[in-house]
């Protein structure tokens, strides 16, 4: 099989997976708990916790964890503000998306490129904006927004800024502290690790209502008791994707140069949002009068994994809202396949994808 599916999911490094054994089989104690297991298991989550934490030049302190990225989304719209005016770029993640409808939160428009563009930033800062959230790096196109220049303006103020760094975050250097912002969301399983853990990364400026009550764990933020394992797997993960990100980086680069030119031999393939800044695993593209779910389907036959759009969006028969945000034309936006590498696919598996995609006609 190729996997081709990196930003749906990541498969989980096997040191992440030794790291987390021992929680699920022998150091099974409850963190809350006094006794030694539970002591145990409290100081494996302050060492993740600083994992997480040096990955992104944080300070452990600002690290609540979650049961994911879309808890760390969600728990954005619990920020205190003297403003209630929520505001969202138009190519937001669905667990952005969908909680911002409830806020009644204003749409920020982006380019032809999925770019937010600076008059646009002016008027939020004119209208006031509490809460202001922007993704870092698009999971569908691979964007990537100039946060800490975008955040510089807002801040200046007083309006909070919240970055979903969930795509970013082990594919390009990611800094807490340069970019500027008042929170960041991360996810385990996007950088190798296990699935249902992530964290919210909070300035202390930043007073948040809690999304779950009960016994006030994360410092009353996040009640409920721990994966403790799932915890310690995230640290792991963290830990390896600092230290591996340029090698990680410059042969997923490597491999979606070649991906792309090999693609753009088609006279009917598009890659959309080819001109931006873009992270270093993504593509996406589409095929003038090929439904992309149609070629999904087909290469899944062939034991090739890739996307549409969002795997959080999987089933959905409508064209990409980020495309449409973004200008696309329906019927175009249609044709759209995501392929998101890994530094461990090979250009072998390149070249026999580019080979299959020729037999569907591009």
């Amino acid at each position: 099989m190729i996997y081709f599916d990196n930003n749906a999911t990541t498969p989980i490094d096997e040191r992440v997976l030794e790291a987390m054994l021992p929680f699920m089989k022998t150091m099974y104690g409850n963190p809350s708990s006094v006794h030694r297991l539970g002591r145990i298991a409290k100081s494996a989550m302050e060492t993740a916790r600083e994992q997480v934490a040096a990955l992104i030049d944080a300070q452990p302190s600002q690290v609540i964890f979650t049961s994911g990225g879309t808890e760390a989304n969600n728990l954005v719209f619990k920020a205190r503000t003297q403003f209630e005016k929520f505001a969202i770029s138009a190519t937001e993640h669905p667990s952005i998306s969908e909680p911002a409808k409830r806020y009644e939160a204003e749409i920020i428009a982006v380019n032809s490129a999925g770019l937010i563009e600076k008059d646009t930033i002016l008027e939020l800062i004119k209208k006031r904006s509490a809460v202001v959230s922007m993704m870092l790096a698009n999971n569908e196109t691979g964007v990537i927004q100039s946060i800490a220049e975008i955040a510089a303006q807002l801040t200046e103020h007083g309006i909070i800024v919240h970055t979903d760094a969930v795509q970013a975050v082990g594919k390009i250097p990611v800094s807490f502290a340069k970019l500027g912002v008042q929170m960041l969301s991360l996810s385990s399983h996007k950088i190798y690790g296990a699935k249902g853990c992530g964290a919210l990364i909070v300035n202390k400026s930043v007073t948040l209502e809690p999304l779950l009550l009960g016994g006030g764990q994360e410092n009353n933020y996040r009640s409920g008791t721990e994966n403790v394992a799932a915890i310690v797997g995230f640290g792991k993960a963290a830990e390896l994707a600092k230290s591996e990100l340029e090698t990680r980086y410059s042969q997923t680069l490597a491999l979606r140069k070649l991906l792309e030119s090999e693609l753009l031999k088609f006279p009917r393939v598009t890659i959309f949002a080819q001109n931006a800044p873009r992270l270093p695993n993504t593509v996406l593209f589409g095929i003038d009068g090929i439904d992309g779910e149609w070629v999904l389907l087909n290469l899944d036959k062939k034991s090739i994994c890739v996307s549409s759009g969002s795997a959080c969006a999987s089933g959905a028969t409508e064209p990409s809202p980020v495309l449409l945000a973004m200008g696309i034309a329906p019927e175009k936006a249609q044709t759209a396949i995501r392929i998101s590498l890994s530094h461990h696919n090979t250009e072998a598996e390149i070249l026999k994808f580019i080979e299959i995609i020729k037999s569907f006609g591009a």
